[in-house]
Formats: structure tokens, C-alpha cells, sequence
């Protein structure tokens, strides 16, 4: 059976443009014995919204840490993919969709940059939908005056563009790897061992793809360069990295599926990696230290 995600999302969506604002969304957070860290600007892709491999739990606590004047979506929060063969949607995948709508409505400008396995929302760029903004790409503009691409960089990616058909053959590969993350995962929280991703381990020990990171790094960063940009923010590789080319500095915010990491801007326009999963297991190691000591 398959299933329109994209009619399904934007029916969801339709009570926000039309006014009717639930009530939940006035409804107080959860108290946390941890101040919220306050960032300028946060991004965030690659969730995958629709499958089993989504940490979902994990990105939801990531947003109830912090507070940010701007949220980027670039790319690839729900995967349409995935959901036009099956429906998958637990409700840890529903509270992403709600905090992000909170934020929104508590007056995050929050910008929705449709990637290649969210693309039927791309009919839909220029709308707004529950104070979330629907565009291709964005131009950002940091607190020191430097004017940054907004991709989610699938454009750049030869395989996508150019033989759709190896893509998706590439993307059943790539799901079986992450269900092995999944299993790898249900192990080690058994054995009370923190996340660890198996899936992202590999990728970056198998040479083609550590070719193909490098020259889609090249290409992105070459189309900042060519628009008269600063730099460039992206996801779309599952990869979270700074680097500079040249004058061009490029940023990808990596991903909820394997390596649980983001971007974030500080009021001084300095962007750094926020990796979650590290933070976590830093955590939990430590009260892990604790309690032996006690």
C-alpha cells in the first residue's frame, strides 16, 4: 500500500493556516534541573522522520536544552521515501514535529529547507505552515556580518542527480546498515553502554565513500564561492564537519540517524559542531563514575 506522506503532512498542517492553534502548544514544558542553552542559531537535517533508524527521543531532548532566535530544518526531517512503502510513525516522532511547532510558536523563526527524501514538500516552497517557512534554500546572514548558503546539498550529489535509480538502490543499502546500527544499539543499552553508531563507523573506513564526502564537500563549497557567499550550510551526507576552502568556510550539521549532531550559532556569529551522542555518553560515563565512587 502506498501512502502520500506529503498529503498526509500538509492535511496535518492545515488547521495552523487556517488559525486554529491547538492547545497543547501553550501548554508548559516539562521543569529540568538544567538552565536552556541559548544559541542565535541552531541547524539541524537528516532526521528521517518515518523510520525505524530516526532518534527521535534523542533530538527531542537536544530541543528541550536549548533556545535559538532562528531554526534551520535543511533537509530530510521526514522521509518520504521511506513512508510511500509503509507508514512508520511512533510518537516519539510526533513529539519532534511538536517541539518544533512550539518553538515556532513561542517565536523561533523556524525555516524548512525541503531536501531529496522530504521533496514533495518543495511544491510548497514560499508557503508557511504553523509558523514554520517552506523554501528550496536560504541565505543566513551570521552576527558578524558573514552571508551563508542554506542548501540541503542534494543538487550537489552526482548520484542523486544523475542516475536516480542508483540512489535509491544506494538507500536500501544503507537501510540495512542502519538496521544493524538499531540492533547494535539495543545490545549496548542493555549492557548499559551508550550510543555508539556502527553505520557511521563503517562509512568512514570505506574509501569510495570517503572520496565522495571530499569532492561533495569541493562542489558545495564551489557554489558558495560562485554566488559571492561567505560559506555554506548543508546535511544531505550524514557527515558533520567545518572546513575551509579557500575563502569558503563549510559547514554540514550532520544527522539524527547515526551521529546525533547539529550546528549552532553563538551571539558572536562563532558556529560550531554540537554532538549530542558524545554529550550523552559523556553523561552518562560520568555518573556511571559516581555512583562506583559512592
Amino acid at each position: 500500500m502506498q501512502i502520500d506522506a506529503g498529503s498526509v503532512l500538509t492535511r496535518s498542517l492545515l488547521p495552523f493556516a487556517s488559525g486554529n492553534i491547538p492547545d497543547w502548544l501553550d501548554l508548559p514544558d516539562p521543569k529540568s534541573f538544567r538552565p536552556k542553552r541559548k544559541y542565535r542559531t541552531v541547524w539541524i537535517s537528516d532526521v528521517h522522520l518515518g523510520t525505524r533508524g530516526c532518534n527521535a527521543e534523542m533530538l527531542v531532548d537536544f530541543l528541550r536544552s536549548m533556545e535559538c532566535q532562528t531554526l534551520y530544518l535543511v533537509g530530510d526531517i521526514v522521509d518520504g521515501w521511506r513512508l510511500r512503502k509503509g507508514w512508520y510513525w511512533p510518537d516519539a516522532h510526533n513529539e519532534v514535529v511538536r517541539r518544533v511547532l512550539k518553538m515556532a510558536h513561542r517565536g523561533t523563526r523556524v525555516v524548512f529547507i525541503a531536501g531529496n527524501h522530504d521533496e514533495m514538500l518543495r511544491d510548497y516552497a514560499g508557503l508557511s505552515f504553523g509558523g514554520v517557512e517552506l523554501a528550496l534554500e536560504a541565505v543566513h546572514e551570521t552576527a558578524d556580518g558573514r552571508r551563508l548558503l542554506i542548501t540541503h546539498g542534494d543538487a550537489f550529489d552526482g548520484i542523486v542527480l544523475y542516475a536516480r535509480w542508483l540512489a535509491f538502490l544506494g538507500d536500501k543499502a544503507y537501510s540495512l546498515l542502519l538496521r544493524a546500527n538499531i540492533l547494535f544499539n539495543v545490545v549496548r543499552r542493555r549492557l548499559k553502554m551508550p550510543y555508539w553508531s556502527l553505520s557511521a563507523y563503517m562509512k568512514k573506513r570505506v574509501k569510495n565513500a570517503v572520496q565522495f564526502v571530499c569532492s561533495y564537500e569541493e562542489a558545495v563549497a564551489q557554489e558558495a564561492l560562485s554566488r559571492g557567499l561567505d560559506g555554506v550550510v548543508c546535511g544531505h551526507i550524514h557527515c558533520a564537519e567545518i572546513r575551509q576552502f579557500g575563502g569558503i568556510t563549510y559547514y554540514n550539521d550532520g544527522d539524527w540517524v547515526e551521529s546525533c549532531t547539529a550546528l549552532v550559532e553563538d551571539a558572536l556569529g562563532v558556529i560550531t559542531i554540537i554532538d549530542w551522542a558524545g554529550e550523552k555518553a559523556a553523561e552518562q560515563a560520568a555518573q556511571l563514575e559516581a555512583e562506583a565512587a559512592a
